[in-house]
């Protein structure tokens, strides 16, 4: 699987305070793909993105906000979860192309860790652009807008319809016609021989 390799948080946080006006508070920290990219049309993907959330204020995240998720792969299965200082804690699932996270369940006091898994399944749509949106996620704020520069999103390139297997035509055996046995150059004489016993019998009888 490709793989971005995790960015430390420390890092990211320093990126974000050298970023003036950006609010985003959350931050694409790791993320892998099965099949391996590119992807192919027609055919089934997983994505599994791992995100940082970033404190921008008192707390991890706004409660009043919003995640707001979209994938460009069709029969989307989305299975959401939330982890708080390295373990496991909200949980949920959604299905299409879009689903929500509230932002209660991403919102605690800055001393701890929250980060975010989203394991993403789909199938590649056979007219997809290329590149192909995989994964965008915006934060909606309380008025339904989308907070500037929060805008993550994740595309990959598509390499072209998967190829249909070519059938194999099954041979039909020719059929034989049934074969005559060949008659003997004598055939013909003993049954001539034999009409001409049977008429000689037949007209001594008469006499």
């Amino acid at each position: 699987m490709i793989r971005i390799h995790p960015i430390p948080i420390i890092a990211l946080i320093a990126l974000l305070a050298l970023a003036p006006g950006v609010s985003g508070t959350l931050v694409l920290s790791d993320v892998a793909f099965n099949p391996d990219a590119p992807l192919v049309a027609g055919s089934q993907q997983q994505v599994i993105a791992q995100y940082a959330v970033i404190p921008s204020g008192s707390t991890t995240f706004a409660r009043g906000h919003e995640l707001q998720m979209q994938t460009g792969l069709a029969g989307a299965k989305w299975s959401i979860q939330v982890t708080l200082d390295g373990r496991n804690a909200a949980y949920q699932t959604a299905a299409g192309n879009a689903a929500f996270v509230n932002g209660e369940l991403l919102s605690y006091s800055t001393n701890h860790d929250v980060g975010m898994i989203v394991t993403l399944d789909g199938l590649v749509p056979q007219d997809a652009t290329n590149p192909l949106m995989v994964l965008q996620i915006d934060e909606i704020d309380n008025g339904g807008n989308i907070v500037p520069g929060s805008t993550l999103t994740i595309s990959q390139p598509v390499a072209g319809p998967a190829p249909v297997p070519t059938p194999v035509p099954t041979l039909t055996p020719p059929v034989v016609p049934p074969t005559t046995a060949p008659r003997g150059p004598g055939f013909f004489w003993a049954v001539a021989l034999a009409a001409c016993c049977a008429a000689a019998v037949a007209f001594g009888c008469r006499g």
